[in-house]
């Protein structure tokens, strides 16, 4: 075991490799999306009719979202401030935001769908991290502590928001479903348009990340920022045990003690994730960054696999899509047209372990392309 904070360098390995863990367990749930359609689950997930097996392998896939956001954030501030000498992110994060929302729109849409335009036009997880990025770009010359505090009051406050009797079709509804509520945009005509990633408590998480951004400066030794995010961590499971444990506030759905201390355990962790509530929220970031301080001292190997994939996150999420596509198809034709039904968890989690064996040699590729080149646009891949 070695740590990975030896240099600059290292550091920003570390956080490729805590964005690499997350795309990995995010395979297990676009797998699942993919071939257990038969078997959605909904959020918040129904204890009656959905195994441990696959109650477990969602809430794992629960944390992949929050904790990219906040690294999102976090990235945008060591873009902002490298060794060279601070810099303004606002041009590139405005560029990168629109980049991205025009990937969801079309790119992303299609490799879900099939079709373009597709019947559901679902705005997700990078239409949500474009517009959080734009978002960001416009409040990242707030004092540092001001983001912190707005990013917390937007987290722990969101789920305190009701505007009820708002007209469907009017302005303020559609302002409403973008922001906090999950729903239709669009529910008419050639293209419905479902918001399925309310925006507001993702500019919370990516304001909060942005914030942590000097805890991976030089001027931090790397003993002090471990125990700094173990300390952050802890603070956050222990407000979630508090909140959670007494059904105080943070969650629209209250635990309950069920028939085993198993189905117990699953009522608890049954968190509402569009939009993340605040217990949610302190789930996910809590275990996050602690998860995160692991990784500083990771094994060599383990560490370095993960960041394969951290290192060209967008490329990887595009080739997935597309590779999971490329086999429902495939899987569609051998069975005349009928779509392949995964028999259970277990088939899901082979189908992720031969999609992310088939892209570590090109992803490997191509994070060794984005390093040696010059082109402004690899940037952005």
């Amino acid at each position: 075991m070695t740590a990975l904070t030896a240099s600059p360098a290292k550091r920003i390995a570390a956080i490729d490799a805590m964005r690499g863990l997350i795309i990995l367990i995010m395979t297990l749930d676009h797998a699942r999306e993919t071939f257990f359609l038969h078997r959605q689950v909904s959020d918040p997930m129904d204890l009656a009719t959905t195994e441990p097996s696959l109650f477990f392998s969602r809430v794992a896939a629960h944390f992949c979202a929050p904790m990219f956001v906040f690294l999102t954030g976090l990235s945008a501030w060591l873009y902002a401030n490298p060794p060279s000498g601070p810099r303004s992110p606002q041009g590139f994060l405005l560029k990168r935001g629109l980049f991205l929302i025009v990937l969801e729109l079309v790119f992303v849409s299609f490799a879900w769908s099939g079709r373009f335009p597709p019947p559901v036009l679902y705005l997700q997880v990078i239409w949500v991290i474009g517009l959080s990025m734009i978002a960001l770009a416009l409040l990242h010359k707030l004092p540092l502590r001001w983001l912190a505090l707005l990013g917390g009051a937007i987290v722990a406050g969101h789920n305190a928001l009701s505007f009820p009797g708002l007209e469907p079709g009017s302005l303020a509804h559609a302002a409403w479903t973008v922001l906090e509520q999950r729903g239709f945009l669009l529910d008419e005509g050639p293209v419905r348009v479902k918001i399925s990633y309310p925006l507001l408590a993702w500019i919370g998480v990516i304001l909060l990340g942005y914030a942590a951004g000097p805890l991976f400066s030089s001027k931090v030794q790397p003993r002090a920022r471990r125990r700094l995010l173990l300390l952050g961590g802890a603070a956050c499971l222990s407000l979630l045990a508090l909140l959670r444990g007494l059904n105080i506030y943070g969650e629209t759905l209250p635990w309950t003690v069920q028939a085993d201390l198993l189905h117990t355990v699953m009522s608890f962790l049954n968190l509402t994730k569009y939009p993340p509530s605040f217990n949610f929220l302190l789930l996910t970031i809590g275990v996050g960054l602690i998860v995160l301080a692991a990784m500083e001292t990771a094994n060599e190997r383990v560490a370095a696999f993960c960041a394969t994939f951290g290192g060209v996150p967008l490329f990887y999420y595009l080739a997935h899509l597309y590779l999971l596509l490329a086999l429902r198809g495939l899987m569609s034709a051998v069975a005349d047209g009928q779509a392949h039904q995964a028999g259970g968890i277990g088939e899901v989690w082979l189908w992720s372990v031969a999609v992310i064996a088939a892209l570590y040699y090109p992803c490997r590729w191509f994070g060794r392309y984005k390093r040696a080149s010059t082109r402004a646009w690899v940037r952005y891949l």
